[in-house]
């Protein structure tokens, strides 16, 4: 689906299903450097079971244009104009690594608008090691190297995907490498700078979902736990041996884990949909 933010051009992936403003809305956050295709064993399902599914290209990812942002903050400002975009008064967020704290940050400052987040591979802070900041702002293959390496399980490194010939490793280096040069580094710096995690789980008003891996070197479940317990109303799941990207390694584990999340807190949507079209009619 291709739709404008502020003029630019931008794209979601539906599911194989039209995108309607008169059903629940999620939208899918991507992490650093990647874009809507990390969602890929999610999408379908969600969109052909009741849902409006926006898996999003960030500005200057994928087929998205513009310039990539440069702050935790203004990504979730962003997504706020692309719900006025696709005109959703209220949405469900998930998000995955940056993208879980733009959601985070999203939910905590824009309240009215987030029914509830979703946020796998998280934490309160995401340092990121000199060494791959550095590879980045070269655009060196070596930052592309470092990310595969810390962000999957060992058991990705091996094989046995439950998708017979995905090769994770393989594919992980192929989606870094499309990215434009500098959009890496760019997402890197703003999760590098991003200090607020405490402040915004713990502001938040809606339901939340942590999804963490046993095995995330990048953001360790031990982390995430930590950053869910200052939020209100959290709950966590912890998938067994998984690395930083669920969505991929353990795609069975974490779509059930989100449909039930998505399933129980559907009604508020449901209901503001209700309203405004009992408005309408008044």
């Amino acid at each position: 689906m291709d739709f404008q933010v502020k003029g630019e051009g931008c794209f979601a992936a539906t599911g194989g299903q039209a995108f309607s403003s008169e059903k629940p809305a999620v939208f899918l956050v991507h992490g650093a450097g990647m874009d809507h295709s990390v969602w890929v064993f999610q999408t379908r399902y969600l969109a052909h079971h009741g849902w409006s599914v926006a898996a999003l290209d960030l500005p200057g990812h994928g087929r998205s244009q513009g310039a990539p942002l440069t702050s935790i903050d203004a990504i979730a400002d962003w997504l706020i104009e692309a719900m006025d975009a696709l005109g959703v008064s209220k949405a469900t967020l998930v998000g995955h690594s940056m993208g879980a704290i733009a959601a985070l940050s999203a939910a905590a400052r824009h309240s009215a608008r987030v029914s509830a987040i979703a946020c796998c591979g998280v934490a309160a802070k995401m340092p990121v090691h000199p060494d791959l900041l550095a590879a980045a702002e070269g655009n060196s293959q070596a930052a592309i190297d470092m990310i595969n390496a810390w962000a999957h399980g060992s058991a990705a490194h091996l094989g046995g995907h439950p998708a017979s010939g995905l090769w994770l490793i393989g594919g992980g280096d192929r989606l870094l490498a499309r990215a434009r040069p500098g959009v890496l580094h760019a997402d890197l710096a703003a999760c590098n700078a991003y200090e607020d995690g405490l402040t915004h789980a713990a502001a938040l008003t809606c339901p939340a979902l942590f999804l963490l891996g046993s095995r995330d070197r990048m953001t360790p479940a031990k982390a995430g736990q930590a950053l869910a317990a200052t939020a209100p109303e959290a709950e966590v799941d912890v998938i067994a041996d998984c690395g930083h990207m669920m969505m991929t390694e353990r795609p069975e584990e974490s779509l059930q884990a989100l449909s039930r999340f998505l399933a129980a807190n559907a009604g508020s949507q449901d209901k503001e949909l209700s309203d405004a079209a009992g408005a309408g009619r008044a």
